[in-house]
């Protein structure tokens, strides 16, 4: 006979470790990462230049489309523990999971389904938050991946190659879509154009031929978005009765709390980490 409907789950997990099936738990792999790395969890949009195409996304950067994976990184790092930093540009984020984090006992395979799907689901959910007039078509897609690094060192190079990456695909970006929209040229032959171009090439395009000195760009363009914990100082209105008065009275007060908050800054250098210690210090 099948389970009742209803019936409790703990009592469907204990009948099943008492049956002749429970063999197959040993196909299950171990998938602990190793101890004492930092662990990175990186994740990218599937298909995300269709995906951008299809819901008009606004070339070379749309500030809704940027907001919007700002927004689902926070909710990830609020919802889940240990997450010491991320960093994110484009369709992708890297979430930096603390060195002695002993979530889910370390399991690979917790750490990225846990991120890809509370990632996923936010996207879809907070859409019409900055997407107003443009309908979610389609639910996008997200793979992730793990990687870990041993040493503090390791981690910021890692962090200072996304962040490079940034910089390198988004001046490109930049000057591709200004030789298309405004100088009339195919896709086909704006890349050809490129070819070979030095980054000094396509600073010298911007501003030669559209004025733009690519330094006055935005920086969250330039740099990507750093998300850190930070405290605080929330004001709030509360309502109390003082003694002697028959009245509720509004009063501001101030409160301190932690919360995620996006930098657009450079992560290269040392005066970031300078200035930020906490995230790299020993935890526990």
């Amino acid at each position: 006979a099948g389970c009742a409907p209803g019936s409790p789950r703990g009592r469907r997990g204990l009948a099943m470790a008492k049956s002749k099936f429970e063999y197959v738990r040993d196909f299950e792999a171990d998938d602990t990462v190793l101890p004492n790395c930092w662990i990175v969890v990186r994740l990218d949009g599937r298909n995300f230049h269709r995906f951008s195409e299809q819901h008009e996304f606004k070339k070379p950067n749309d500030d809704r489309a940027l907001q919007l994976m700002t927004k689902c990184a926070q909710t990830v790092m609020q919802e889940l523990e240990d997450i010491a930093i991320a960093y994110g540009q484009s369709d992708e984020y890297s979430f930096v999971f603390k060195k002695k984090s002993r979530w889910f006992k370390r399991r690979a395979s917790k750490f990225m389904t846990h991120v890809v799907s509370q990632f996923s689901s936010s996207y879809v959910f907070y859409w019409k938050d900055y997407f107003k007039d443009q309908q979610l078509l389609y639910p996008p897609g997200f793979d992730g991946r793990i990687v870990l690094y041993p040493s503090n060192q390791n981690l910021k190079d890692y962090l200072s190659w996304r962040q490079a990456d940034c910089h390198v695909n988004n001046l490109y970006n930049t000057v591709f879509w200004m030789l298309v929209q405004r100088s009339g040229l195919t896709p086909v032959q704006a890349q050809e154009r490129l070819r070979g171009t030095l980054a000094g090439d396509k600073n010298e395009i911007l501003f030669s031929e559209f004025n733009i000195n690519y330094n006055n760009e935005p920086l969250m363009y330039r740099k990507g978005t750093v998300l850190i914990w930070q405290k605080v100082n929330e004001v709030i209105t509360k309502k109390i009765k003082l003694p002697k008065e028959e009245e509720e009275k509004e009063v501001e007060v101030t409160r301190t709390k932690t919360k995620v908050v996006p930098l657009h800054c450079d992560i290269i250098g040392n005066q970031f980490w300078e200035e930020y210690p906490g995230i790299l210090a020993e935890d526990g």
